[in-house]
């Protein structure tokens, strides 16, 4: 696991930044957030122990990586773990894939600096939801096997009635394919005084397997919704 060091030199370089972004409360975030980091050594991911900095903008970076002489570039992997959260590693409009368990990266000897990369950390089943938060929850399985999908990521999207703003959220099934996802927002409703409302959840375990569901609310409330993931 990388520990984080203080900042040495105001101007520095480095061949990976990562900020660490919750995704729920959208703000950067670096405390309780840890990374772990691997390199790619004759068919297998390696862990190392080089220390990460921790820079004033809040972002890890690894300035003393690949400065050991010549050589051939090195892949490297970042894996974050933070309580309550699980990572979104796709890069923000890159497809989705449940097989990511991290960044990679490859590392030179020379100098060279890549561009900050945001690490979007998302709620998980553990997420610690403040009081008065709607949720539904449910699980994510195979429609097929019926096993449960680990990693899958479960969204809903929609846009307020009141104020017309578009709104998304998101969550990743656990290790045993459940979920919880937060509906902070209006869904859709028949009518201006109608009760219920719909929401529409997408799930994605990778391109061409995906899985849908509808939530009426407040009729489905407390319901353990059930999403299946099939070929499309």
């Amino acid at each position: 696991m990388s520990r984080f060091l203080p900042l040495a030199r105001s101007v520095l370089s480095s061949p990976a930044w990562f900020v660490p972004f919750d995704d729920y409360n959208r703000h950067v975030r670096t405390a309780g957030v840890s990374v772990l980091l691997d390199r790619w050594h004759e068919g297998a991911w390696v862990p190392q122990d080089t220390a990460a900095v921790r820079t004033p903008s809040a972002a890890v970076a690894y300035p003393g990586l690949g400065r050991r002489g010549a050589g051939e570039p090195r892949r490297h992997r970042a894996r974050f773990v933070a309580a309550g959260y699980q990572p979104l590693y796709p890069a923000d409009g890159q497809p989705f894939s449940a097989d990511l368990v991290g960044i990679e990266f490859v590392v030179r000897s020379e100098e060279d600096t890549a561009q900050p990369r945001l690490v979007r950390l998302l709620p998980a089943v553990t997420f610690p939801y403040p009081p008065g938060v709607r949720t539904v929850h449910g699980v994510v399985l195979d429609a097929r096997t019926r096993a449960p999908l680990e990693n899958v990521l479960v969204e809903a999207r929609g846009r307020a009635s009141r104020d017309p703003v578009s709104w998304h959220e998101r969550t990743l099934s656990g290790a045993r394919g459940a979920f919880r996802l937060a509906l902070r927002w209006e869904g859709e409703k028949a009518g201006e005084h109608a009760v219920e409302e719909t929401f529409r959840l997408e799930a994605v375990q990778r391109p061409g397997r995906t899985g849908s569901l509808v939530v009426r609310l407040p009729r489905d409330a407390g319901t353990r919704h059930v999403i299946e993931i099939r070929e499309q």
